[in-house]
């Protein structure tokens, strides 16, 4: 059997325990669901059960038999999180039961939408009691998917009443749209085994994408990486398995003692665990209280169960029937994408309290009744379903973070090639702007971003009105964003001539001056005549002041300003020179150095007439700037590129 013959779809069975429901799959299939010993000999399903049908076209499509045991409601979960189509089963010398109504409930929450119901054991009751029951059945499925689901009066004994079920269900599985097999494989484990011979053995049904042997699976959250054997679909070989196939993969490099049912196989790179969910949630309309903030629960979403807290976001308490956001916080990881169904269910006693979809994974703890916090819920609610609305949904989370393809690709579990596509259709939208290095900024937040960079300058000039550029660092601050970020916007706005970015890590405006009141510019036009006419030595700013009688704090503030202006160097805190005391210091050494030879510091103090204090730094800067080099006592004049 090929993959082509395998039509992606999955039937599922729902109902009470003994009520016939792996009689009815036995029935339609020739196999027996119950493989493990115990249950052949209890007579009861415990765990999932897996069996092929052909269908009239010849295509086979797998049956999951799930346990009606109340104990075993979690495998059931399990098994129902990937049915496309449910077999209500309701047994006529039993009539509509507990765990009727609760498969009944957590096929709705897990969004099934079409299915048939039969009324089964019809050879062991009268008609009057097969009446009587399938007007109880109707009674219970009003409102549900299965209000207008035809009823089929069967025995899985004898066989009566089979031959119209089988036929109107081939015709209702056709009429199920097969599982896109588009985006990144991922499948839930429902088992795992160790076949001799083989090695590691896992399976489940693949809920998107497909898989192939030779290729690299990831099996989350245990983070083990393996290579794909073989595969078998249906217990057929096949060269892939899509979604909607129930799949064995046998893996290599990965120990069958370390995985478990709940864990998760995908393509490596894509997928990772979280123990915070954002999820819609909707209680049971059926519960008997409402449903608390921090509420203890066991979260079902694929085949994974773990226990947590459901933490409320919109509202402090959960009426039965009503809608709300919310946060699980989990004890275990789990494995998530947005738009997965999920179920939750009381802790103790244990009880399905409502279900609804997965949103997004959380990174922070999120609080009650923050417009923040729920406008983003609100968008990722809205995108569900459409790729590009998600992907512009994830951008706009964050409008002060870059966008790159490899990051975004994981986040959306989008293959990079789809992305790109994406990403251009937005950026033709506005919603992402090209910045440096493949990365785009949010088109949302960029506007605001400009803002706040130029609110921070004019901070910073109103703190010190004599700067003419500020060091960039002191301007992240005051624009309160992220580093990469941020270099990327400044490189953006110095493009534009919005700002000026200096060498040495320094901002400013284009054409900025500053302006200075009559006594400021006296003392400016002192610090450029001292500092002209004792290049090599010129006085320390205390010692003018003092000296001239002036004001230490403003003689400090023009030195800046001068040293922003590209008048004067910084050589170190206590050194500052004129400009052009680097050059004309430069020259004369090389004078030196090209009719003496290599000259020690003491030389070179002496050719500049000036002191230890300022003939060290100088030297040190002219090493910077590769004009002179130590040879080790001494420096020589390196000729001139």
């Amino acid at each position: 059997m090929s993959d082509q013959q395998i039509y992606r779809v999955v039937i599922g069975t729902a109902g009470h325990i003994d009520h016939g429901k792996s009689s009815v799959v036995r029935r339609l299939t020739g196999v027996d669901p119950d493989r493990l010993p115990e249950e052949r000999d209890r007579g009861l399903t415990i765990d999932l059960g897996f069996a092929p049908l052909k269908l009239s076209s010849g295509e086979t499509v797998g049956i999951i038999d799930v346990p009606g045991h109340e104990k075993f409601i979690k495998n059931m979960v399990a098994g129902a999180s990937g049915i496309d189509l449910v077999i209500l089963v309701v047994a006529a010398d039993d009539s509509v039961m507990p765990q009727t109504r609760e498969h009944l409930e957590i096929m709705s929450l897990l969004q099934v939408s079409r299915g048939l119901i039969v009324v089964n054991k019809i050879d062991l009751v009268e008609e009057d009691m097969v009446e009587l029951v399938e007007e109880e059945v109707r009674e219970s499925v009003a409102g549900t998917f299965l209000e207008d689901a035809p009823v089929f009066r069967i025995s899985a004994i004898t066989g009566e009443g089979f031959e119209e079920f089988q036929a109107a269900l081939d015709a209702a599985i056709h009429e199920v749209p097969p599982r896109d097999d588009g985006g990144i494989f991922r499948m839930p484990v429902q088992r795992v085994f160790s076949a001799k011979g083989h090695g590691t053995v896992v399976t489940g049904i693949p809920v998107s994408g497909g898989v192939s042997p030779g290729d690299q699976i990831e099996i989350l959250p245990l983070g083990a990486t393996g290579r794909v054997r073989a595969l078998q679909a249906y217990k057929i070989p096949v060269e892939r398995a899509h979604a909607g196939h129930s799949t064995a993969m046998n893996l290599s490099d990965i120990d069958f003692h370390d995985v478990h049912r709940g864990m998760v196989a995908a393509t490596p790179g894509y997928f990772r665990a979280a123990t915070m969910i954002e999820a819609r949630l909707r209680a049971l309309p059926t519960l008997k209280q409402a449903l608390y903030h921090q509420m203890p629960v066991r979260f079902h979403c694929g085949t994974s169960e773990v226990v947590g807290k459901m933490f409320l976001l919109d509202r402090k308490q959960v009426n039965p029937g009503e809608e709300a956001y919310a946060q699980f916080r989990l004890a275990e990881p789990v494995v998530v994408a947005p738009g997965d169904r999920y179920v939750f269910r009381q802790e103790t006693p244990m009880l399905t309290l409502g279900g609804g979809e997965v949103l997004d994974r959380s990174t922070w703890r999120l609080k009650m009744g923050k417009d923040h916090v729920l406008a983003s819920l609100d968008r990722k609610e809205q995108a569900l379903g459409s790729q590009p609305d998600y992907v512009a949904s994830v951008v706009d989370e964050d409008p002060f973070a870059l966008v790159s393809v490899k990051d975004l690709s994981k986040r959306a579990a989008i293959a990079e090639a789809e992305l790109r596509v994406i990403l251009t259709s937005l950026e033709e939208q506005g919603a992402i702007v090209p910045a440096r290095g493949g990365h785009w900024f949010p088109g949302e937040g960029l506007g605001r971003a400009r803002q706040r960079v130029l609110a921070g300058l004019d901070s910073c000039f109103r703190r010190n009105p004599y700067r003419v550029h500020v060091p960039k660092l002191e301007v992240r601050d005051e624009a309160r964003l992220e580093g990469e970020y941020f270099e990327a916007l400044l490189v953006k706005l110095d493009s534009e001539g919005v700002i000026e970015s200096l060498r040495g890590g320094k901002v400013g405006l284009p054409g900025r001056e500053v302006g200075l009141d009559e006594a400021d510019q006296k003392a400016y036009e002192l610090l450029r005549e001292t500092y002209r006419t004792q290049l090599f030595a010129p006085p320390r700013l205390d010692e003018l002041a003092e000296a001239r009688k002036l004001d230490l704090a403003s003689l400090e503030r023009l030195a800046s300003l001068l040293v922003d202006q590209g008048l004067w160097v910084r050589l170190n805190p206590e050194v500052q020179l004129e400009a052009e005391a680097i050059e004309i210091a430069f020259e004369k050494l090389k004078t030196y150095f090209q009719a003496n030879g290599p000259f020690s510091a003491s030389v070179a103090k002496d050719v500049l007439q000036t002191t230890r204090k300022f003939a060290i730094p100088i030297l040190e800067r002219l090493d910077a700037l590769k004009r002179t080099r130590r040879v080790g006592d001494a420096r020589e004049v390196l000729e001139e590129q």
